[in-house]
């Protein structure tokens, strides 16, 4: 049950499926899928708030120095095109609700009737991996620090922009 990294990855499995309406079949529908991949509810127990390539890896940093550990974070690495746009979308997992009200150029949110598709942890699927694996308690990223990390992402961004031209 634990599968790839061991204690950890079990918490984070059980964690993620509790949001589905029938966790256990879920769960053994997940481990049995080759691809790794799981389709889950959104709205029940987090939300995504999806940020384009550009600011997402720059976001993510500033939480991290930020927070230590912000909650779960996936890269979509088969999003990424050729060309200026070469950094992954992310999605940062925030409490249930936030996509009810966030407003943000670029982002995108999967919140209740929303479904996402989520790789095993600790696994690669489709492009798709955990940057940031759930631990298993629930802990999610405050969308004020979220915000704030993004205000400062754009900025580091901006003059990066400037310092090309």
């Amino acid at each position: 049950m634990t599968g790839t990294g061991g204690r950890r990855t079990g918490a984070a499995v059980e964690w993620l499926v509790s949001a589905a309406s029938d966790p256990e079949g879920r769960r053994r529908r997940w481990e049995s899928d080759p691809r790794g991949l799981v389709l889950l509810p959104a709205g029940r127990h987090w939300d995504v708030l999806v940020l384009p390539g550009r600011i997402a890896g720059p976001t993510l940093d500033v939480l991290k120095r930020l927070t230590g550990r912000p909650g779960p974070v996936l890269a979509d690495f088969g999003a990424v095109r050729r060309g200026p746009a070469t950094a992954p979308r992310m999605g940062f997992f925030v409490p249930p609700g936030v996509s009810e009200w966030w407003v943000a150029t670029g982002t995108h949110t999967a919140g209740r009737g929303a479904w996402v598709v989520l790789p095993y942890p600790g696994r690669t699927a489709g492009g798709v991996r955990w940057l940031v694996l759930p631990d298993g308690s629930g802990t999610l990223t405050d969308p004020a620090l979220l915000e704030l990390a993004m205000h400062e992402a754009a900025a580091l961004v901006a003059c990066e922009c400037e310092g090309e031209g």
